[in-house]
C-alpha cells in the first residue's frame, strides 16, 4: 500500500478490484453526518464520481442529510468491500457540486428515478406507500414524455477529505492501516497498530 503517494490512486486501485468482486453496489459508502447539536448519524449512499478534488454523492437537499450538510459540512465516509476483506475511512469537508455538475448527472439518471427525486418528499413522514405511488403517478402525468428536469431540491456534494485511511485485513487481526493526511497540497503517510 505504501508505493502510492496519493491516496487517489490507491482509492483507484482498490475501487477497480472492488468492482470487480463484490456482488451488489461496489459504490456504496456510509456516510456520518451530525445534527447542530452533534448527534451522529448515518446512513448508505453511492459514490458516483471521485477525483483528486474529493468524492461525490447526490442527494435531495430537504433530506435529514441535506439539512445537516446545511449546517455542519463536516463528514466522513467508510467503504466497506467485504469481499476484498478492505476499508476506506475519509474525513474532510462537503460543499456542493455545481449546477452543471448536478444537472449532467441528473440526466444521466433512469426516467424513474428522475420521477422519483419529484415525488419523494425524503425523509418527511408518509401515510403509506399509496402516497408515494400517487405522487409518481402525478409527476408521470406532468412530465407526460417530455424532459424531466432536476428539481431545485436535489443535488450532489463533493467531499473534500483531509484524511484518508486504507484497512486492509491481516491474519491474526494484523492488520496493516496507512493513513493519508492532507499537510497544505501534499500528502503524507503514516502506519498505525491495528
Amino acid at each position: 500500500m505504501a508505493d502510492f503517494k496519493e491516496p487517489f490512486d490507491l482509492f483507484g486501485s482498490w475501487f477497480e478490484l472492488a468492482k470487480e468482486s463484490e456482488l451488489n453496489d461496489p459504490s456504496a459508502m456510509n456516510l456520518a453526518t451530525a445534527t447542530p447539536d452533534g448527534r451522529p448519524s448515518s446512513r448508505m449512499v453511492l459514490l458516483k464520481d471521485f477525483d483528486t478534488s474529493g468524492f461525490v454523492f447526490y442527494t435531495n437537499l430537504e433530506s435529514n442529510k441535506g439539512n445537516q450538510l446545511k449546517t455542519n459540512s463536516q463528514v466522513a465516509l467508510n467503504f466497506h468491500w467485504k469481499s476484498l476483506r478492505k476499508q476506506v475511512r475519509v474525513e474532510g469537508v462537503a460543499s456542493p457540486v455545481t449546477d452543471a455538475e448536478a444537472d449532467a448527472y441528473f440526466q444521466s439518471r433512469p426516467r424513474g428515478s428522475r420521477i422519483g427525486a419529484w415525488a419523494s418528499d425524503q425523509s418527511r413522514p408518509m401515510e403509506g406507500m399509496f402516497v408515494l405511488e400517487r405522487r409518481v403517478a402525478e409527476f408521470t402525468a406532468k412530465f407526460n414524455i417530455g424532459e424531466v428536469p432536476r428539481p431545485a431540491h436535489w443535488s450532489g456534494f463533493r467531499v473534500a477529505p483531509d484524511l484518508i485511511e486504507f484497512w486492509s485485513d491481516g491474519k491474526f487481526r494484523l492488520h496493516e492501516r496507512i493513513v493519508y493526511h492532507l499537510d497544505g497540497e501534499s500528502w503524507r503517510t503514516e502506519r498505525l497498530f491495528p
